[in-house]
C-alpha cells in the first residue's frame, strides 16, 4: 500500500504528547505496512522505548537517534549540537527523498529550530522538497511561525496539569 496524497503535520506546544502522538501514527501506519522513518533529533541518550520497539516492528519502522545525550543550551547551545542538527536534517532529507518510507517523523525538530540549532530556511527547504506520496510530521515545542503557515495539519498540545511538577521523574515504559 502507498498513500494516495501525503501531507505535513505538526505536533506542536508546551504540553506532553508530541512524540507520543507521532509514535501512534507510525503505529498505525506499520499496521497497514507502509515503512516509517523516525529521526529524533537532540535524542543522543537512550535507549528509548520507542527504540526497542521499533526494532520488533522492523523493517517498517525505523528509528534514528541523533544528537549528544544530555540537555541541549539553550540560551546558548554548543556548535557540536548544532553541527549534529545539521547532520541529522541533511539524513532527513535523504530518508525523505528516498522513497524507502511512507512516513517520515522529525521528532523534536521543531524545538531545534527554536534554540537555534537549525535555520527555519532549511526546515522549510526540506518541507517544499516533500514528495507528493510522503507524508512528514514535524513534532516539537516553539514550532516556528513559517513551519506552522506551510503545514496542512498543526495540532498544539497544551499543558494543564503535569506530574513533573509535583517531582515525579521520567518513567521507563511511560515517558522513555
Amino acid at each position: 500500500m502507498k498513500l494516495e496524497r501525503g501531507l505535513i503535520q505538526v505536533y506542536t506546544g508546551n504540553g506532553k504528547g508530541k512524540t507520543t502522538a507521532s509514535l501512534g501514527l507510525a503505529l498505525r501506519a506499520t499496521g497497514r505496512e507502509l515503512k516509517v522513518c523516525m529521526i529524533q533529533f537532540m535524542k543522543g541518550g537512550g535507549p528509548y522505548g520507542e527504540q526497542m520497539a521499533a526494532e520488533k516492528l522492523a523493517p517498517f519502522l525505523t528509528i534514528i537517534q541523533t544528537g549528544r545525550p544530555g540537555w541541549v543550551n539553550k540560551d546558548n547551545p554548543a556548535q557540536a549540537d548544532k553541527d549534529l542538527a545539521a547532520e541529522a536534517l541533511a539524513l532527513a532529507a535523504e530518508k525523505l527523498g528516498s522513497g524507502d518510507y511512507d512516513l517520515v517523523i522529525l521528532d523534536e525538530v521543531n524545538g531545534a529550530v527554536s534554540m537555534g540549532l537549525l535555520p527555519v530556511e532549511r526546515l522549510l527547504e526540506l518541507m517544499a522538497a516533500k514528495p507528493e506520496h510522503v507524508e512528514l510530521v514535524l513534532t516539537g515545542r516553539n514550532a516556528h511561525e513559517k513551519v506552522i503557515e506551510a503545514a496542512d495539519l498543526v495540532t498544539e498540545m497544551r499543558e494543564i496539569k503535569h506530574y513533573y511538577k509535583a517531582g515525579v521523574d521520567a518513567r521507563v515504559g511511560i515517558e522513555k
